[in-house]
């Protein structure tokens, strides 16, 4: 068992040493430990090692503790995706006492939360492919500027990553596998239960064949992702749909989804070099009309889209509301 802490005296008082000695690094040098293929000092250091013990975690930062898991794995020999090269690391200390200096807390909040559930949504779908021995489909959707489309390689990129908060609920990037969960984002018709947050399965994709391309446009996907330029409709299995009769030569519940358009503002004022932007933000802001599926996939939901919704198997991110906060940010995800 190896003890350590962020703190000089905190070491003393476990018996322990600091965070930054086990390192080698000077306190905010920002050098990392040179590891060396078969370093057997380090190796020695850890070969025994089961347990790890982290006292004052309040203090301990993400870069430091990156660091930490970066040696660790060095040592032990493991694959850099098991935490800590599959040593048992427990923590102890308060999260109220003072935050690391230099250094981003453990504990702190997702800036970019609605990043986070595309990233997690994108990592599912991924996954669902492997799972079934498919390639993911990525559909890429079209935007235009003034009715002519977007050749400015960087707008573009921009425009696909936008948050689908920032773009009328239109995803820039759409992966989809057949069988995986999905959610319509638009009201299509609310007289027939195609609404806004109505869950269903996609099955079927259908495009323009000479719309394929392979050309990598998000890191994010596999390498074999075939992207899809021009999606038609998609046909999604909705059970809560009120559509009495079968379409025809489609199975029951099975609903064709059409590409959709919608008109957002984009400010690409970080785009521009300072001496050629305006003095006026409003001049950097463009109207786009993006033409794209209006789904998104429903591994990673927001709780206010499971609000009147029954799921049989959730993980849930719960925040504990203070005095501030609504209620309801925990009730709605805890009674589904």
């Amino acid at each position: 068992m190896r003890k350590l802490a962020p703190t000089g005296i905190a070491a003393a008082e476990i018996d322990g040493m600091t965070i930054h000695s086990f390192l080698g690094e000077q306190r905010n040098s920002g050098k990392a430990r040179t590891i060396k293929p078969g370093d057997l000092k380090l190796e020695k250091e850890w070969a025994l090692v089961e347990y790890l013990l982290i006292d004052e975690m309040s203090m301990v930062g993400l870069t430091l503790l990156a660091k930490l898991n970066r040696i660790i794995c060095a040592a032990k020999h493991t694959d850099p995706q098991v935490p800590f090269g599959g040593v048992n690391v427990i923590f102890f200390g308060d999260y109220l006492q003072y935050r690391p200096v230099y250094d981003v807390p453990l504990h702190a909040n997702f800036s970019l939360p609605i990043k986070i559930r595309t990233q997690l949504n994108h990592k599912a779908v991924s996954h669902k492919a492997e799972q079934v021995g498919q390639t993911p489909i990525v559909c890429v959707a079209q935007d235009t500027c003034k009715g002519k489309p977007i050749e400015d390689r960087a707008l573009m990129q921009k425009l696909l990553e936008l948050s689908d908060r920032k773009t009328e609920n239109l995803s820039g990037l759409l992966p989809l596998v057949p069988g995986m969960p999905v959610i319509l984002t638009q009201n299509i018709a609310i007289e027939l239960g195609l609404i806004n947050g109505v869950n269903g399965i996609f099955r079927q994709l259908v495009y323009q064949e000479d719309s394929v391309s392979t050309d990598i446009i998000s890191e994010e996907f596999c390498e074999s992702a075939r992207y899809v330029h021009r999606p038609l409709y998609a046909l999604v299995e909705i059970n809560k749909s009120k559509i009495e009769c079968n379409l025809e030569q489609l199975q029951p519940k099975l609903i064709p989804i059409p590409a959709m358009e919608q008109t957002f503002q984009v400010d690409i004022g970080d785009m521009l070099p300072k001496d050629k932007k305006p003095t006026s933000n409003r001049k950097t802001v463009l109207s786009i009309k993006q033409r794209a599926l209006p789904l998104v996939p429903a591994y990673c939901i927001t709780t206010h889209k499971s609000q009147g919704q029954t799921l049989n198997k959730v993980v849930i991110d719960l925040k504990l509301p203070n005095e501030t906060d609504d209620i309801a940010a925990v009730y709605v995800p805890l009674s589904r």
